[in-house]
């Protein structure tokens, strides 16, 4: 069982068109209405790919309660605390080009009780003898600190679950010391928490160290088209795994997560099925999550020689 926590998810409607139009009415030639937020995309994720999964999450509002059914529709359990505000719905605009518009709500604002009723409900979901991983994955809401996730970190590491954490900012900092299992920055967030740029991939490799150093016992870095580094006591890999075209990259890197925990969480085959499932779920639509039947691991290369003189693009 891995429990995945998303302190703020929302409903994602995706429209795909050719070319957005700013300032005119725009015809959509398909859209789509999923499930969001980070974690509930590793479930999905876990779910697509014959995992177990349950998906805590303060849930509000019709928007709330539709979230919920679309989860229980794909077979994931749910663990709700029922909040006074709506549920946020994001929307996503998806070009035929590649590109991607995204407008993501602010989300409801959540009380103390809300806050401390979240929390005791992923120490009550992390306790047993079959619980592999807890994924703490986003951003926090409004009323909930930046320690918020630390505490978590804390308390159910106490218990000796395993932790992955895939947030940034404040929030990613003040968890490090918790020491979680594996931290999940992409490049945009590797820079912000060292405090400098990442243009190389052995900028990305000296700032992942630093994260180490500060308490992350594993740092998962996707570099978008330019692979992913693992660097762990155990040794450092970088991996790759080019695309044709991208359709969406909406919840890629949740796949990416949710591939890397199912194989283990750990060493080079779990970046090898992170880098897999990333791959697949960029050329999927909307936030689409992959099965083993969109999988292409003989595209993926992972090794311990690291290039780190490559510029990275963008």
């Amino acid at each position: 069982m891995i429990v995945t926590i998303t302190p703020n998810p929302s409903l994602d409607r995706t429209y795909e068109l050719g070319t957005l139009a700013l300032g005119e009415v725009n015809r959509a030639a398909h859209d789509r209405l999923d499930p969001g937020g980070k974690g509930v995309n590793v479930s999905r994720a876990l779910t697509a790919a014959g995992h177990r999964t349950r998906a805590v999450l303060p849930l509000g509002g019709f928007s709330g309660q539709l979230l919920s059914d679309l989860l229980r529709r794909q077979g994931i359990e749910v663990a709700a605390v029922a909040i006074s505000g709506d549920t946020r719905i994001n929307v996503s605009i998806a070009e035929d080009g590649g590109g991607l518009t995204k407008i993501n709500a602010v989300g409801p604002e959540l009380s103390a009780a809300e806050s401390a009723a979240l929390l005791a409900l992923v120490r009550v979901d992390c306790t047993g003898n079959d619980i592999g991983w807890l994924a703490c994955c986003g951003s926090l809401p409004r009323g909930l600190v930046p320690e918020w996730y630390a505490e978590l970190v804390a308390q159910v590491h106490s218990g000796g679950t395993r932790i992955a954490l895939d947030t940034s900012g404040p929030a990613l900092l003040a968890a490090l010391s918790a020491r979680p299992d594996v931290v999940k920055p992409n490049r945009e967030e590797l820079a912000e928490a060292v405090g400098r740029p990442v243009v190389t991939v052995g900028d990305a490799v000296d700032a992942a160290g630093e994260l180490r150093k500060r308490g992350a016992q594993q740092v998962l870095t996707s570099l978008g088209a330019d692979g992913m580094l693992l660097i762990a006591e155990e040794g450092s890999w970088y991996g790759s795994a080019p695309v044709a075209a991208v359709r969406s990259d909406v919840g890629a890197g949740d796949a990416s997560l949710a591939g890397f925990l199912g194989a283990g969480g750990t060493g080079p085959g779990a970046l090898a099925a992170a880098l897999a499932h990333g791959a697949a779920a960029v050329q999927l639509p909307g936030s689409v999550m992959p099965t083993p039947a969109d999988l292409d691991p003989a595209a993926v290369l992972v090794t311990a020689d690291i290039p780190l003189e490559r510029p990275l693009r963008g």
